[in-house]
């Protein structure tokens, strides 16, 4: 598979002179303390991990860093529902390509329902020009399932030459929504984009020639679709079922 050089974002390191404990949060998640410096592939890296590792902190992080909302968005977004997002983008140093993207996005899951609220809150004044959400298909995202407006942004908002940074972007996808993804991913990748992601989903992970960096108790490292803990759990399950089910409820 073609590798195209659209390294937007090269890295990420830990400012670790500015640390003052590693007893509070976000410094006490095993992401920080265990931190070691992490490279991103030039197209796709997926960031994996049990819950409670920091994944979608180190995300988010990351995002806010760059100037996204913490809620997502694009960088054009400025709202907050709820401040609750973590300090940690001051403790990270980004090291950034010679390129920068034309489009970019910061994808939250857990925050989607904030972010279409905000685009029909701004597409109700009759002095702001353009409706924000002809860009997302032109059809409200409330009037929509939760994963058919995910992937509205998917198909409609990204534009190609883009940093896409997603959290957890499979939690309202069907495993065939998740396979259109794939597609759509291609053709952005194709088309310029850099892609860092973190996911639960091995369908997701199965994109070819990506890097997959899992987060554990102890540290970051770089593996492949088969060595990770999803896959394999997921792989006995569905090799042995009724094994495995006839243990767990018995």
């Amino acid at each position: 598979m073609l590798t195209t050089d659209t390294t937007y974002i090269k890295k990420i390191s830990l400012k670790k002179e500015f640390i003052p404990s590693y007893k509070i949060y976000p410094l006490n998640l095993p992401v920080v303390k265990r931190f070691s410096e992490l490279e991103f592939h030039p197209n796709v890296t997926f960031i994996v991990g049990e819950n409670g590792m920091g994944k979608s902190t180190l995300l988010e992080g990351l995002a806010v860093s760059l100037g996204f909302n913490p809620e997502g968005g694009t960088l054009n977004f400025n709202f907050s529902n709820f401040d609750s997002h973590s300090d940690l983008h001051e403790y990270l140093r980004v090291a950034k390509g010679v390129q920068r993207p034309k489009d970019s996005f910061f994808f939250r899951a857990e925050t989607f329902y904030n972010l279409a609220t905000n685009i029909e809150e701004l597409d109700q004044d009759p002095y702001a020009g353009g409706k924000v959400i002809d860009s997302y298909g032109g059809r409200s995202l409330h009037e929509q399932s939760h994963g058919e407006s995910f992937f509205a942004a998917f198909m409609n908002r990204f534009q190609g030459k883009g940093l896409y940074i997603l959290d957890e972007p499979e939690s309202a996808l069907s495993p065939l929504r998740q396979i259109s993804m794939l597609s759509r991913m291609h053709e952005l990748v194709s088309q310029g984009s850099q892609f860092i992601i973190s996911t639960h989903s091995p369908i997701l992970m199965a994109y070819p020639d990506a890097k997959i960096v899992e987060l554990t108790d102890k540290g970051m490292v770089e593996t492949d679709l088969e060595h990770t803990e999803h896959y394999r759990v997921m792989k006995q399950f569905f090799d042995d079922r009724d094994r495995l089910l006839f243990h767990l409820l018995k």
